[in-house]
């Protein structure tokens, strides 16, 4: 018949991929089964790759035969279920039950689903893996070393009283519709984002990450002691840029996913994280599940 197993669909960046990992990965643990990851869609949006193999995480790649047997019905459909009890004729595998994300907020029924099932959607709540959160992070730890370069501005925001300042530009700016959808926090945010956690923190730091530094390099000015994080020209990392992101004892974050995940890691019970409180252009999708209720929106 097959093992038990949650199935994820994973896309979108770095960001999303941890989201929907993450999800995926606490109903596993719930059930105590695997969980299997569903690369595929990499294959239909070439500005996008899969980005998890630098973290520790426990999952395998979904196999063929695995994703074909995916009831493509509704999730919620009779039909569905009832097929799901049986495994494809003349195959060791398991039916898995489709269940699709049908809003934005947290979804209280995904806590019930019962493997084998595949899950599709982004799941960016913190409501839906809160009771793994050590072992979530633990996932989260980067599986290479950081070369000397990175490792220098570890020890300085460790030695300082650090604060990262996530600016999210990349498609946001380039693609129209990501544009149009997200929108990029404005300057004079991340300028009043500052100033309430320097209100705060004895001879604040700010460590500067972006996608775009030499952008903000050129524009962002803040009256505090300021490192922009830029390694010299490499190979843009954006998991290095997290681990040192999360290592920041305070947050400024953009309406990034990936800026979600840099202040989340960081388990300190006395962070201070601010976040833009418009995260989207659009008034449609209800964020409230979004950010974690001790995190200030400005």
């Amino acid at each position: 018949m097959g093992e038990l197993a949650v199935v994820v669909r994973l896309l979108g960046g770095l960001g999303n991929q941890m989201f929907q990992y993450a999800a995926g990965r606490a109903l596993a643990d719930r059930w105590g089964c695997s969980l299997k990851l569903d690369l595929t869609h990499f294959d239909q949006d070439p500005q996008r790759t899969y980005n998890l193999d630098g973290l520790n995480i426990r999952a395998e790649i979904a196999t063929t035969d695995e994703l074909r047997s995916v009831n493509r019905l509704s999730y919620n459909s009779v039909i569905s279920k009832l097929l799901s009890l049986y495994p494809r004729k003349g195959r060791n595998v398991k039916r898995y039950r489709l269940f699709k994300e049908r809003k934005f907020v947290f979804d209280e029924t995904l806590i019930d689903q019962r493997p084998p099932v595949y899950l599709a959607g982004y799941w960016q709540s913190e409501r839906y893996f809160s009771d793994f959160a050590a072992a979530i992070r633990r996932d989260f730890s980067i599986n290479f070393n950081l070369d000397s370069e990175a490792r220098r501005h570890l020890e300085s925001i460790k030695n300082t009283s650090s604060i990262s300042l996530h600016v999210r530009r990349g498609d946001y700016v380039t693609n129209p519709i990501a544009a149009r959808y997200h929108g990029v926090c404005s300057l004079d945010y991340y300028l009043t984002a500052a100033n309430y956690i320097a209100a705060q923190v004895s001879e604040p730091h700010f460590f500067v990450f972006s996608d775009d530094i030499k952008w903000v390099t050129d524009n962002l000015r803040l009256p505090y002691v300021t490192t922009f994080v830029n390694f010299d020209n490499k190979k843009h990392c954006p998991i290095v840029d997290m681990q040192l992101m999360k290592v920041c004892k305070h947050h400024v974050i953009a309406n990034s996913s990936f800026s979600w995940w840099g202040a989340w890691l960081n388990p300190s019970q006395h962070k201070v994280v601010v976040a833009p409180k418009k995260w989207f252009n659009h008034a449609s999708a209800d964020t409230k599940d979004l950010l974690p209720y001790s995190w200030v929106c400005l």
